[in-house]
């Protein structure tokens, strides 16, 4: 057999090989406690954007590990990692190149909240703010949104690690406002077995992003397109909808 024709088969053989020793990688997904988006229990990692990823996943053929970490933590894992995917993030302007995107997973509306028996505090817009401090998770979008409209952390600014601690703390008197999706406000006063009216909505803070998966801008730009195409036959099939309605009732 001539050199070219062998070259030739070898190269054909190897194909299914090195197509399986891909589809055998495992994806590597970093992500925080923001329930009932992403949060981690007893069981491990569980969670609205939990379930769709790991329908994802195993629509695409691909393996999956998952570890639910503080959100400074989950970024670092996510950028020291090769084949990672970090979520649940809100696609800005500003990190768009940072990443590439697989989405939407849901859409994000951020309120600024005060306690119900607080009606001394009545802001309306941030300029009114005054000495008032607003809870926010650390390295947020939330976070930088409000550190761009001027605000300061350790002043105006009162940063915690997750949502929970946020609104202990404001329940505890240790700020005046906390921002929170809207559905992560009930999640978190279901899980104290307090009423949703415990928290009073002042004004809107974002409600015009969604959520997305992200990968790194080094990722295989086919295993992006793979991820995509499971979700968006997941949308398809009905099967996003079903999932969602058990967790956005």
């Amino acid at each position: 057999m001539k050199r070219r024709s062998c070259l030739a088969l070898t190269a054909l053989l190897a194909a299914p090989l090195a197509i399986a020793a891909a589809d055998d990688a495992v994806l590597q997904g970093f992500t925080e406690n923001l329930p009932p988006l992403n949060y981690q229990d007893d069981g491990g990692a569980q969670g609205f954007s939990v379930e769709l990823l790991r329908l994802m996943a195993a629509g695409a053929g691909l393996r999956l590990a998952l570890q639910v970490l503080p959100w400074q933590r989950a970024v670092q894992a996510a950028e020291a990692s090769a084949g990672s995917l970090l979520f649940s993030l809100t696609r800005t302007p500003e990190r768009e190149a940072q990443f590439q995107w697989v989405g939407p997973i849901a859409q994000r509306r951020i309120l600024l909240y005060r306690l119900a028996s607080r009606s001394d505090l009545a802001m309306t817009q941030l300029a009114e703010l005054g000495a008032a401090r607003i809870g926010v998770v650390r390295d947020s979008a939330a976070d930088r949104q409000l550190q761009a409209a001027g605000l300061r952390p350790g002043l105006q600014l009162e940063q915690g690690l997750d949502d929970a601690t946020n609104v202990r703390k404001l329940l505890a008197g240790r700020m005046e406002y906390v921002a929170l999706l809207d559905w992560a406000a009930a999640w978190n006063l279901r899980q104290l077995q307090l009423p949703y009216g415990t928290l009073q909505p002042v004004m809107e803070q974002d409600v015009t992003r969604s959520y997305y998966y992200g990968l790194r801008p080094d990722a295989d730009p086919a295993l992006v397109r793979r991820l995509q195409a499971a979700l968006d036959g997941l949308k398809r099939d009905g099967r996003y909808d079903r999932l969602r309605q058990r967790y956005f009732r």
